[in-house]
């Protein structure tokens, strides 16, 4: 199948490639354009010293999507098959079975599962190991919880897969373009009480405040708060718990490149140090169409329809020209909130055989405080005392990441975007070497700075100035409930013809599955505009089994 018509992707991050994949499917000649030297965008790879670093996501879940991207031909976008087949979930197909990269996967990376999923630190010194298996858990939450909180366990689990299967696998592909549609969604999310904020959601649950942390802080990973963001998101919980967390050998820039070769092979090209400066409008029948892009040094490349992978708010405020936008004005998109944004400490250490005894490969260690923690960084936007972190550790499945006898790691602080004005160049060393003391005083790393062989750090600055994300917000805007489905920047843009988002910052949202998710309905949309493709489909499994 070839259609002969030309499609410019902005931004190679997964989103980005995923787009670029599906495009070449739906028979486009597809030309990615990237602003860094190379590809995956939030996901882009530090090297340094011989380690090799992540620089974003490094939570792999829902591998069924990684498979069905791989398995795409050109001509063959296969955008009628179910969404969720039914082999994918049976219990055969959980985490515990070891089922991680398809065979098609396979053939571009390795995938391999990662247990426990987190290891949870309380600043107590005690933990949770997270770990989806159901008598582990209730065995922890007898041993942390209070009176009462493992039969609040057993109806949170209840009522979070009931908000899983209607969410999540009824649900996750539907495109909000219209206020219909969302109100048609309104009583089912009232009768699952998916509304209220996900941290008022564990609190029917659970006494304790450490169980409430434990099944709360996964939106964190997202961009979002907790205590705002809506209990449809108690849904992650089961994502997570039915097909596992997962990690790419060689790190997710392995699962980058795989992306990137796929889609050459498809016939698609990518162009490096390319930012696009402009995106190209005309008038035509008293329409606007987006007619392509015009590159920082003045090239320009005509294109039948653009697809924008970059942050939603520099998108809409920079790339296009005021007098083309009247949904996406400049006063529409500066009131949406964005997501919060983040402090990460790249280091490489020599190992001396103790970093197993406490960590594991994924580790949340969170602080005293917990609400009026995420109100800091939300609301008040102030640089706390206090500070919960993700520490990753990838060599401890992976020792090929770092040279023999040593650790790459990286530890993530949440902090509040730029719209702070916190001065980061003053500020952040002396944070680093804060959080850096915490890890080795606190006994995660004993004799850690000792130990540091290569250390770098990255603040909001770089997400705005180097990521182009507006207010270096580092997820898109922030998905509180205002801010979601119908209300949630759409996939296909309202003001110009032919111009369509995909990733964090479209529906469904942030997330390395949800920019997947957003790829394949952005390519529904295109493919229903221009007539291409197979006829769209409605998203359900195709024999819907619970899970």
């Amino acid at each position: 199948m070839e259609n002969g018509k030309k499609a410019i992707v902005i931004g190679s991050g997964i989103g980005g490639l995923a787009m670029g994949i599906r495009l070449q499917s739906l028979g486009f000649d597809t030309t990615i354009l990237e602003k860094l030297d190379g590809p995956g965008g939030r996901a882009y790879v530090r090297r340094a010293q011989g380690f090799t670093f992540d620089m974003g996501p490094t939570v792999i879940t829902v591998p069924h999507f990684i498979e069905e991207l791989f398995s795409l031909e050109r001509g063959q976008p296969n955008l009628n098959a179910p969404d969720f087949p039914s082999e994918i979930l049976g219990e055969e197909k959980r985490v515990k079975t070891g089922v991680s990269g398809g065979p098609n996967t396979s053939k571009y990376v390795q995938i391999v599962p990662i247990l426990p999923f987190y290891r949870i630190y309380f600043d107590d010194g005690s933990f949770f190991d997270y770990d989806g298996d159901p008598e582990h858990t209730r065995e922890q939450v007898a041993r942390l919880g209070e009176p009462g909180d493992l039969e609040g366990y057993e109806r949170f689990h209840r009522d979070a897969k009931a908000i899983f299967e209607r969410g999540f696998l009824e649900l996750g592909y539907t495109h909000f373009g219209d206020l219909g549609t969302m109100l048609r969604v309104v009583p089912d999310l009232l009768r699952l009480d998916a509304v209220r904020t996900l941290f008022g959601f564990t609190r029917k649950y659970f006494k304790s405040p450490k169980l409430r942390q434990v099944f709360s802080f996964e939106t964190l990973l997202v961009g979002g708060n907790p205590l705002s963001v809506p209990a449809i998101y108690a849904m992650i919980h089961f994502v997570e718990k039915t097909w596992g967390i997962h990690f790419a050998l060689g790190g997710t820039g392995a699962l980058v490149n795989g992306l990137v070769r796929k889609f050459q092979e498809l016939g698609g090209q990518i162009r490096y140090t390319a930012e696009v400066a402009k995106i190209n409008v005309q008038r035509q029948g008293g329409k606007k169409l987006a007619k392509g892009v015009t590159l920082l040094d003045g090239e320009i490349l005509r294109g039948d329809i653009v697809v924008s992978n970059g942050d939603y708010a520099n998108t809409y405020l920079r790339l296009i020209e005021p007098q083309y936008r009247f949904w996406n004005s400049d006063v529409v998109v500066k009131a949406r909130k964005q997501s919060m944004s983040l402090f990460v400490i790249y280091f490489g250490f020599r190992a001396d055989g103790s970093e197993a005894e406490k960590l594991r490969h994924h580790n949340i260690i969170l602080g005293p405080r917990y609400e009026g923690l995420l109100e800091d960084i939300f609301q008040n936007k102030v640089l706390a005392k206090d500070f919960p972190q993700y520490l990753h550790i990838p060599t401890l499945t992976d020792p090929k990441l770092a040279p023999p006898g040593h650790h790459a790691a990286y530890t993530l602080v949440p902090v509040p975007h730029n719209g702070s004005r916190l001065d980061w160049e003053l500020m952040g060393e002396p944070f680093a070497q804060k959080i850096l003391g915490f890890l080795e005083k606190r006994g995660y790393l004993p004799g850690l700075r000792e130990r540091l062989v290569y250390q770098s750090f990255v603040t909001p600055d770089y997400f705005e100035g180097t990521l182009n994300s507006y207010l270096g917000n580092a997820f898109g805007p922030e998905p509180v409930l205002i801010q979601s489905a119908f209300f949630r920047p759409h996939n296909r843009s309202e003001d110009i013809a032919n111009l369509y988002l995909v990733g964090a910052g479209a529906q469904p949202g942030a997330g390395t599955p949800s920019v997947m998710m957003s790829a394949k309905m952005t390519a529904r949309l295109i493919a229903e505009d221009f007539g291409v493709g197979a006829e769209e489909s409605s998203g359900r499994p195709d024999d819907f089994v619970t899970v």
